[in-house]
């Protein structure tokens, strides 16, 4: 065999492992974007989160389909899921949420490989509340001054003021359904460490 034809044989050897590889990278891209939007799909039900986030998710879940008795299960009404809760705001939000919750519990539950119960690792900020209640600092009313104030809090203090979640607890059914569920007794703790900070302000 000559020189040229060592050399021909060789291109032609080269291009076929490029093209099997370029054929797997195609695939896997393929199924990439497959598991993606199977993700986004199981997501955005319910009943899937609860399948995994059991005890007491299931049972959060459970009073969704009745009459609200606590925060999470007064916004199905309105349409809202769990995943639109536990994500942030937008599409970056999203697709946090998809990367760091959505496509791992989809692996997880896929393999059969997650924790009974399954425990939320992604906290709710408050972005996550605020991308449908943007509004609720802007009345600065005494009777909204928990809210107004709440910015200069986080603002002076970060590491200890209270969040959304500190006084709007969304699986706590001891709450009044008069007051968007709050605890009287949790609220007010919140509102003595706001006094406590902020002091004569």
């Amino acid at each position: 065999m000559s020189e040229s034809d060592k050399q021909t044989k060789k291109r032609k050897s080269g291009l076929r492992w490029l093209l099997i590889v370029a054929a797997l990278l195609a695939i896997g891209v393929v199924l990439a974007g497959g598991g993606l939007v199977s993700a986004i799909q199981v997501e955005n039900r319910d009943a899937f989160c609860a399948s995994c986030h059991t005890e007491p998710e299931t049972q959060y879940y459970q009073r969704s389909l009745a009459a609200p008795v606590d925060l999470a299960s007064a916004h199905t009404p309105k349409g809202v899921t769990c995943i639109q809760c536990h994500s942030g705001p937008g599409t970056a939000g999203r697709m946090q949420a998809i990367r760091a919750v959505a496509a791992p519990d989809l692996l997880a539950y896929l393999g059969g490989n997650y924790h009974k119960p399954a425990v939320v690792t992604v906290p709710i900020g408050d972005d996550h509340c605020l991308k449908c209640h943007p509004d609720v600092s802007s009345r600065e009313d005494f009777n909204n001054h928990f809210h107004a104030f709440l910015p200069r809090w986080q603002a002076q203090a970060p590491k200890d003021a209270a969040t959304c979640i500190d006084c709007h607890q969304a699986h706590v059914t001891t709450g009044s359904p008069d007051a968007a569920f709050l605890q009287q007794a949790t609220t007010v703790a919140v509102c003595q460490r706001c006094h406590d900070t902020l002091g004569g302000e």
